[in-house]
């Protein structure tokens, strides 16, 4: 992961984002919403500018954040996202009408694990973005690999857990040490699937970025 020092002079560089995002941003800090580090979300909307995805599956809306984003950075783009929490839920909806991206957006609730048959009648995607119950991320990529198109690529989120992953010596919990282990697991799974090709970023909490190959590749 890059240092504190160099991560805080890149976010310096980036420039201010619409004052109602940074709005959001703020929100979340205060409240202590998980929402994207600036710079890891910054790589993740580069990627998809180079990529230019049609159709995104996001696992995990929060309150909506990194799908506004996305909406933003990939204008010709529709964004299904999901989330179990109802409050999170409520919110996410609200701040998207806000930005004006409803007709880009649709939210559905609940358990991501239960709604794979409703997502799936938006797929194939281009894009599945996972940033949910990192305990959960193998069965979410299971539920949502298979709603990918061959050469989509499947983006994780937070794969480098504060560094714990590399250097778990400061774990002083059974339950975040538990949660090291599913990640690191998680980890592996993904660098040794055979129909994917993966990449871990050392940006913002870590992305892993794999490619789903086409049959031809497998």
């Amino acid at each position: 992961m890059i240092t504190k020092e160099v991560q805080d002079y890149i976010e310096e560089l980036i420039p201010d984002r619409d004052p109602r995002i940074m709005e959001i941003e703020e929100y979340a800090k205060e409240h202590s919403v998980p929402i994207m580090e600036l710079v890891g979300i910054e790589a993740l909307l580069q990627h998809l500018r180079i990529i230019q995805p049609k159709k995104i599956l996001e696992v995990g809306t929060a309150i909506g954040y990194s799908a506004i984003r996305m909406a933003e950075a990939v204008p010709d783009a529709s964004i299904v996202t999901i989330e179990k929490d109802p409050e999170r839920y409520e919110l996410a909806v609200a701040n998207i009408k806000e930005l004006g991206f409803t007709d880009r957006i649709t939210v559905l609730q609940g358990d991501a694990n239960e709604l794979a048959a409703e997502a799936e009648k938006h797929a194939p995607f281009d894009v599945v973005f996972i940033d949910a119950a990192k305990g959960q991320y193998q069965r979410f990529f299971e539920n949502y690999g298979r709603q990918l198109r061959p050469k989509g690529i499947m983006i994780s989120d937070n794969i480098l857990f504060k560094g714990y992953v590399a250097d778990d010596s400061e774990v002083e919990t059974r339950r975040l040490a538990s949660l090291v282990r599913k990640i690191r697991s998680y980890n592996e799974f993904l660098m040794n699937h055979e129909e994917y090709t993966t990449a871990i970023l050392p940006v913002g909490d870590g992305l892993a970025i794999s490619m789903k190959k086409d049959k031809e590749q497998r």
